[in-house]
């Protein structure tokens, strides 16, 4: 007879090998001082030395920072794809990367009109004296963007994606795993690899450390490297001015690699993993998470709280200070707490301090897991005793 095993069992009897690291990671590049209306005037009056700010001056930026693509994608002698809308960039890449040698360069750049925020200039007109003057004005519009897909020796392919267009946002992406088998390759130790992981390793605690060492300043070192060789939107008196590129995490994936002994270890832990979750795509129970009704256009003040037809919470929050068991007390038994006057109510709110973090790139703030920082609540006017908050910092 054979005695079926458990979720627990397989994971703690059956891997072989467990990895766990950045998976893909999606970073904005951009400029901070840039990000603002503000920043742009001060930029286009304080650092260019217009009269009156406008964002005609810097058209011949991007004349030339497009003119740059060119020169470099005919002097490197790589493709110059145009991408559609629908296109699938990845099986682009694959092809190209099998036809790739060499230890890192550019595999082509890719040309595809996308959505951004760009910074324009408007005419308005003044009401005392009728003068027109340029206003400028945060906006959206589909310009190019050139992505730059490479190889690096150090982490492997990646792509660094440009907008056209002022002030020249980017985004840089990257993954984990690649990061760690070209370390491996480095320090010679012998690994079999998946198309996103790693099947097997002979050092599984130097693969673990590896995965553990990719930090913000490696990651900040690719751009800054790759910034030097490919065409830049920003020259040196820019770059002199404090004006350079910035790194923060737009989306980041995490991966938990485990391999198991046998396939067959594999189908076991997938049945017992869904077998607790089958009744829920019944027929039967489909209603439960789908026959939900939202009224509209008035906002609920609590997003479960679909059976009513006022604003107010179906389950109320309560705290009874004065009592260390909640005994109750006196009320409309004919009618439900929802139902009764809104002045014989006594809500209560969660206040939550706001969370600053203190870098922009894989790090978080200290006091952000601190329980000064979480929900409280207020009864009235009068506190309800907690650890005390912590001042701004």
């Amino acid at each position: 007879m054979t005695l079926s095993q458990s979720v627990c069992e397989v994971l703690r009897d059956h891997v072989v090998l467990e990895s766990e690291c950045i998976d893909r990671m999606y970073l904005n590049v951009y400029v901070p001082q840039l990000q603002r209306v503000g920043g742009v005037v001060w930029y286009l009056r304080g650092h260019l030395g217009q009269r009156f700010a406008s964002t005609a001056t810097v058209a011949p930026k991007t004349v030339a920072f497009v003119a740059s693509i060119e020169k470099f994608v005919a002097e490197q002698g790589v493709d110059l794809v145009s991408l559609g809308k629908h296109q699938r960039k990845d099986d682009i890449t694959r092809q190209y990367l099998q036809q790739f040698d060499a230890d890192e360069g550019v595999l082509y750049v890719g040309r595809a009109q996308e959505k951004a925020r760009v910074v324009r200039t408007e005419r308005r007109r003044c009401a005392r004296t009728g003068m027109s003057y340029p206003w400028v004005v945060d906006g959206s519009a589909m310009v190019n963007h050139y992505y730059f897909y490479c190889v690096d020796g150090d982490f492997g392919p990646f792509f660094l994606k440009f907008c056209s267009y002022f002030p020249y946002n980017a985004k840089l992406c990257i993954n984990g795993n690649e990061y760690a088998k070209c370390q491996l390759r480095k320090r010679g130790i012998p690994f079999e690899a998946l198309d996103n992981g790693i099947l097997s390793c002979a050092n599984p605690k130097a693969l673990q450390r590896i995965c553990e060492g990719l930090d913000d300043k490696k990651i900040d070192r690719l751009l800054r490297k790759w910034l030097a060789r490919l065409p830049h939107p920003f020259d040196r008196h820019d770059r002199s001015a404090g004006y350079r590129y910035a790194l923060s995490i737009l989306q980041a994936e995490f991966a938990l690699t485990q391999v198991l002994d046998r396939p067959v270890m594999g189908r076991i832990f997938f049945e017992q993993v869904i077998r607790e979750n089958l009744d829920l795509g019944r027929p039967g129970q489909v209603q439960l998470i789908f026959d939900r009704r939202v009224n509209r256009p008035r906002a609920l003040s609590h997003p479960g709280d679909y059976r009513r037809g006022h604003p107010f919470a179906a389950c109320g929050l309560q705290a009874f200070t004065h009592q260390a068991v909640p005994q109750g007390g006196a009320g409309a038994a004919d009618r439900d707490h929802h139902q009764r006057h809104p002045r014989l109510r006594r809500g209560t709110t969660a206040a939550q301090l706001a969370r600053v973090a203190s870098h922009r790139l894989c790090r978080q703030s200290a006091h952000a897991r601190d329980r000064a920082d979480q929900p409280r609540l207020r009864l009235g006017r009068r506190r309800v005793p907690g650890p005390a908050a912590s001042a701004p910092g």
